[in-house]
């Protein structure tokens, strides 16, 4: 590549060896950087130690983009980009850009000309599509549903009629502590033939990955507390 380029970076999911989820051109490509955009960068410095324990951390630079990053500022994070040096983007777990930030100074790079380039790596959203016997062709990813009560069964009975009409999967999270509430509401709102598949600790040495219709899951629910998950519902 003649201009430098922005390279994606996924990191894990959890407490896994980096061997089995992070292909090893990630970590050459890693360990050449010397400029990053992260989302944590306590957590990012870790994460880089520990795919290559000899890389001079102290030597690295990081520019954080999360929910507390001015906007005005995410321009100026390019600026090694600018001066010709290839950048890295990582966030807290999966894939940059994706349920996480990093989509807008991607964009950024894109309308400048830089090269963008997404590496190989773990992402919940994808395994637990893989896995949850769905429909793959077609699904889309809601994020996180309203907290509120009415709104959040308003909008699961509009996910439901989605998956029915549309033939579409649907993919929505929620925060870890919150997970029990949201998976008994799933319960209460959808129909009992219609399939929910739950996805947790993906990568994980506890790794869960079930798929069964709203009826057959009442009084089987997992313990879900605090635990990173995916929910997918599907029509029957």
């Amino acid at each position: 590549m003649d201009k430098p380029a922005l390279y994606l970076i996924p990191t894990l999911l959890g407490d896994t060896p980096v061997s089995e989820v992070i292909p090893p051109y990630n970590i050459e490509v890693a360990s050449r950087l010397k400029y990053f955009i992260v989302e944590n960068t306590r957590s990012a410095r870790r994460f880089l130690k520990r795919c290559n324990p000899g890389i001079d951390i102290d030597g690295l630079t990081f520019f954080e983009l999360n929910k507390h990053t001015n906007p005005s500022q995410i321009a100026s994070f390019l600026k090694p980009l600018v001066a010709g040096e290839n950048m890295g983007v990582l966030s807290e777990a999966g894939c940059p850009a994706v349920a996480d930030p990093g989509a807008d100074v991607v964009a950024i790079a894109q309308l400048e000309g830089y090269p963008v380039v997404p590496l190989v790596g773990p992402s919940s959203l994808l395994m637990a599509l893989m896995g949850s016997g769905f429909n793959g062709q077609s699904f889309a990813f809601h994020g996180y549903l309203p907290i509120n009560p009415g709104e959040r069964a308003k909008q699961l009975k509009r996910l439901e009629a989605l998956a029915y009409s549309d033939d579409q999967t649907q993919l929505f999270i929620e925060t870890p502590y919150r997970n029990q509430k949201l998976a008994e509401e799933i319960l209460r709102q959808c129909k009992p033939k219609t399939r929910l598949c739950i996805a947790m600790n993906l990568s994980l040495p506890d790794a869960y990955l079930v798929t069964r219709t709203v009826q057959a899951w009442k009084g089987k629910l997992p313990d879900m507390h605090k635990k990173p998950a995916v929910f997918l519902i599907y029509k029957e």
